[in-house]
C-alpha cells in the first residue's frame, strides 16, 4: 500500500480541518468553485470524481459481464435494500429524532425541512462515488457497473414516486438534466476511457500494473474533493455547528444501519467478498447531486431542506472511510 492508502485516515481528517479553515478565511476562492456548476453539478468535484472512479473503470472487462448473471444474489440485495428499505427507515428516523427527540431544540417548522432533506437523501442511491469505495475494497469492477447502471435505470422511475408519497406532495420535478448529466460524467465517459485504456495496454499485467500507478492519484482526487466539500461549507459548519451535528445523527444511524442490513445479508446468503462490499456500499452512499437539486428546486437554496442534504454530503465520505477500513479487515470472513 502506499502512503497515501496506508494513512488515508489521517489524510481525510486532515482534508475536513483544512477545508473549514480556507472555507472561513478565504470564501472567495470556494465561491468561485461553487459557481462552476452546470445542472447543479459542480465541474471541479465532477473531474476529481472523474479521475477517482477512472481507475476502477480499466478494471471493467466487458466479455466478463456475462458474468454477473451467475451471481444475482448482490443485486437483488442492492435493490431490496435501497428501493425497499432505505427511504423509509430515512424518513422514520428523521421523523423520530428531528420532530420528537430533537423538538426542544429544533423548531417545528424547521425540523419538517431537515426530514424533507433527509428524505431526498434516503430516496438516492449513490452513483459516482461508489465506484471509488468499491475500488478500495478491491470490488468486482464488473458487478459494480452493474449494479450501480440497474439502480439508475430504476431511480429514473422510482425517486419521484417515493419521494412524493414520503413528502406528501405531487408536483417533484425531477432535473432530467442533473441525472443525465451526472450518468454522462460519472458512469459513460469513465467507462469509455477505461475500455480504451484496457484496448491500449493489451495485456492482463499491463493493465495491473497500470492500475497500479494511477490509484494514488485517485486517492488523492478523494483528499482534494474532501477539502473542497468542507471549505464550500465550511462557514456554514462553523456558523450552526450545533444543527449539523443535530441533523447528522440521524444520517449516522441510517448510514451505519444499511449497511449492517446489506453486508450482513450477504455474508449469510454466501456472497463473495468482492461482490458483498460494494452491494452493501451502494445503499449507503448517496446521490447527493440529485438530492441538493431537488431540495433546491422544491425548498429554495437557503431551506433547511437544502442544508440537511449538504450535511449528509458531509457525513458521507468520512462514514463511507470508516466502513471501507470495516469491509477490509472482514473480508476473510467470506470464504
Amino acid at each position: 500500500m502506499s502512503i497515501f492508502e496506508r494513512y488515508l485516515t489521517i489524510w481525510i481528517f486532515l482534508a475536513i480541518v483544512l477545508g473549514v479553515i480556507l472555507g472561513n478565511l478565504i470564501p472567495g476562492l470556494f465561491q468561485a468553485i461553487a459557481a462552476a456548476e452546470v445542472a447543479h453539478v459542480n465541474l471541479v468535484v465532477a473531474v476529481l470524481i472523474w479521475a477517482m472512479v477512472y481507475p476502477m473503470m480499466v478494471g471493467v472487462d466487458p466479455a466478463s459481464l456475462k458474468d454477473v448473471a451467475r451471481q444475482p444474489r448482490g443485486l437483488l440485495i442492492t435493490l431490496t435494500v435501497n428501493w425497499l428499505i432505505k427511504p423509509f427507515t430515512m424518513a422514520a428516523l428523521g421523523v423520530l429524532f428531528l420532530q420528537y427527540i430533537f423538538a426542544d431544540t429544533i423548531p417545528a417548522d424547521d425540523a419538517q425541512q431537515y426530514v424533507a432533506g433527509l428524505i431526498l437523501l434516503g430516496a438516492a442511491p449513490c452513483t459516482a462515488m461508489v465506484f471509488v469505495w468499491s475500488h478500495l475494497t478491491r470490488g468486482d469492477a464488473n458487478y459494480t457497473l452493474v449494479q450501480v447502471t440497474v439502480n439508475d435505470l430504476i431511480m429514473v422511475l422510482a425517486f419521484a414516486p417515493i419521494v412524493a408519497f414520503l413528502l406528501g406532495v405531487t408536483d417533484i420535478t425531477v432535473p432530467w438534466e442533473t441525472l443525465l448529466l451526472s450518468v454522462v460524467l460519472f458512469i459513460v465517459l469513465p467507462l469509455a476511457a477505461g475500455l480504451a485504456t484496457r484496448r491500449r495496454l493489451g495485456n492482463v499485467a499491463a493493465i495491473e500494473a497500470f492500475k497500479a500507478q494511477v490509484k494514488p492519484y485517485s486517492v488523492i482526487g478523494l483528499i482534494v474533493t474532501v477539502v473542497i466539500l468542507f471549505g464550500l461549507q465550511g462557514q456554514t459548519i462553523v456558523a450552526q455547528p450545533s444543527v449539523i451535528v443535530l441533523i447528522a445523527v440521524p444520517i449516522l444511524i441510517q448510514s451505519y444501519g444499511i449497511f449492517a442490513m446489506g453486508y450482513g445479508a450477504a455474508y449469510a446468503l454466501r456472497v463473495p467478498h468482492r461482490i458483498a462490499a460494494p452491494c452493501a456500499l451502494i445503499g449507503t452512499s448517496n446521490f447527493f447531486e440529485l438530492a441538493v437539486a431537488v431540495a433546491i428546486s422544491l425548498f429554495g437554496l437557503n431551506s433547511g431542506a437544502a442544508l440537511a442534504t449538504v450535511v449528509g454530503v458531509l457525513v458521507e465520505v468520512p462514514v463511507m472511510l470508516s466502513l471501507v477500513a470495516f469491509a477490509n479487515r472482514t473480508r476473510a470472513r467470506f470464504a
